[in-house]
């Protein structure tokens, strides 16, 4: 059963032991944990749907609920404090295209919006209903099935709102994999990742959603887009761009053809510690650059490595590694190196061995497989350290962006201290780190966690996280980078979105927006408001 106010499933818990508090209270002080609104209080709150009947259409006020909101820190607090407001009047459960038509169609006569989602997993705003109009929330996860699968063309046909474990069961099945593992990867979906241009943490050998995406058909309330595949095609401006990034502001998408690939023979992942950031940071756009075919590169700064090895536990193991690293240079401002490999089993070492090789003069130290396939295994738990810093009265956010390599370690200092800034002005600490999750020649995505503590009140809470949010994104667009690498616009993001597309570029959007959706009934409010 999915957490109604949190993060993933009810039975799992992802508790900090004694040591990681410690390590918290040492760094921002002890927390003050919050008694949460139980869920009939904050059931209570949802009034009366505005919406005539419709077989399709579940109005109840728990449906609604469950509904109304996705994961980012604003969303959490409104759960966790009972302060609601807005809910979509009604929540819809399409199983076939005609279904989605038919909502269309019921929504231009009645003047409500609707509001597609997929797994509620978004953390930029996507999902909140908009004021001043009736909406439908459209869950499209009845809409999972395997539909086609080429063998010959590699490419597979699905539902858009297939779960990432039931994509990938469905594709192991037939021996293949999409590749696609963003952290959200549990409750997220594949309409999801496209219509938010996702990136999995092994894109550096699958791709990011965009190089998955070959087709579709996504349902307009001015008709049905059809997106044939090709190889390739000169044919003008291609039309999956428009679908690729659209937040629902286009229409919603009913099915998606991706490109698959055959399971991975071997997959493996190591860990290597550097002395510093310079090192670390030239050492890693040295391997990215040479074109090796790694699956993953994932670099912490010191800060972040030194968290990461105080949450770890194994009190006794990491202080052996702490020992063995210190003897070999790595002391105060180590940074780890994820690498990950997959694929054919003699390739896939003989391009760890390539990328071990490109470290060495940079003072790396590889200490083997135990850390990566630690990391491994609780890549998609990590997440659930939300819900565990919460009952101890911290909150977690992050913010993320990508810039080109001269920028890169500009913007994670600019990022740390704007949060640092920003909580300040409360008198209160942030505990602030980094890691580059993807990697290209080009440059790097820059992905900052800020933890501290809350402060016990929904409105002073709101308040800090409108200040953290301003100056992160603030700091983001002063120095050049794009205002989300991989959670997309949203609400949260719409704000600072003009800096990166230009007038010209806003007003375009708008202007197709417009055309395919003249009434705006379409998720109004997000992307470009």
């Amino acid at each position: 059963m999915r957490r109604w106010n949190g993060w993933g499933d009810e039975l799992i818990e992802f508790a900090l032991h004694a040591d990681a508090l410690a390590f918290l209270v040492q760094r921002i002080g002890a927390g003050r944990p919050v008694r949460d609104a139980g869920l009939a209080q904050a059931r209570a709150q949802i009034g009366a749907s505005r919406l005539p009947e419709h077989v399709l259409i579940d109005t109840s006020p728990e449906v609604r609920l469950r509904n109304a909101l996705g994961q980012s820190l604003p969303d959490w607090l409104r759960l966790r404090y009972g302060v609601i407001g807005r809910a979509p009047d009604g929540v819809a459960y399409p199983q076939s295209a005609q279904d989605v038509r038919e909502l269309l169609a019921y929504a231009t006569q009645h003047g409500a919006a609707l509001i597609p989602q997929g797994g509620g997993t978004s953390v930029a705003g996507h999902l909140t209903a908009p004021s001043g109009m009736p909406s439908v929330a459209v869950n499209m996860t009845r809409m999972r099935q395997l539909l086609y699968l080429d063998t010959e063309s590699q490419l597979a046909t699905f539902g858009a709102g297939v779960f990432g474990p039931d994509l990938e069961a469905q594709l192991r099945a037939r021996g293949y994999t999409l590749g696609h593992f963003p952290q959200s990867f549990e409750y997220s979906t594949l309409g999801g990742w496209i219509v938010t241009r996702s990136s999995g943490q092994q894109s550096l050998k699958y791709g990011r959603i965009e190089q998955m995406f070959r087709g579709g058909s996504m349902e307009t309330p001015s008709g049905t887009l059809h997106l044939p595949t090709f190889p390739a095609s000169a044919a003008g401006p291609d039309l999956r761009e428009m679908v690729l990034g659209s937040e629902g502001r286009m229409g919603i998408l009913t099915e998606a053809t991706v490109r698959v690939t055959p399971a991975p023979e071997y997959e493996a992942f190591h860990a290597v510690f550097f002395p510093n950031w310079h090192a670390a940071e030239t050492a890693v756009r040295q391997v990215v650059q040479a074109g090796l075919s790694l699956s993953m590169l994932r670099l912490s700064n010191p800060l972040e490595t030194t968290t990461m090895l105080a949450l770890a536990g194994h009190k006794k193991m990491i202080s052996l590694l702490e020992g063995y690293l210190s003897l070999r240079g790595c002391k105060g401002d180590k940074c780890m190196l994820m690498i990950g490999v997959s694929g054919r089993k003699s390739l896939a070492r003989a391009a760890l061995r390539e990328a071990l090789v490109l470290t060495l003069p940079h003072g790396g130290v590889h200490v083997g497989r135990t850390m990566g396939e630690k990391w491994k295994q609780n890549r998609f738990r990590n997440v659930y350290l939300r819900n565990a810093a919460w009952q101890h009265g911290y909150a977690i956010d992050t913010v993320e962006t990508a810039v080109d390599w001269p920028r890169v370690e500009i913007m994670m200092r600019a990022v740390e201290a704007a949060g640092a800034a920003a909580l300040g002005q409360y008198g209160e600490q942030v505990h602030a780190y980094t890691h580059l999750s993807h990697l290209y020649a080009q440059g790097a995505s820059v992905y900052t966690t800020f933890v501290y503590r809350l402060a016990g009140d929904y409105e002073a809470d709101l308040a800090r996280w409108k200040s953290l949010k301003k100056a992160a994104s603030m700091a983001i667009v002063d120095n050049g980078g794009t205002i989300s690498h991989q959670h997309g616009v949203g609400s949260d993001h719409a704000p600072y979105l003009a800096a990166e597309k230009g007038w010209l570029g806003m007003s375009t959007l708008r202007a197709v927006f417009a055309h395919v959706d003249p009434q705006q009934i379409m998720n109004p409010g997000k992307l470009a408001p």
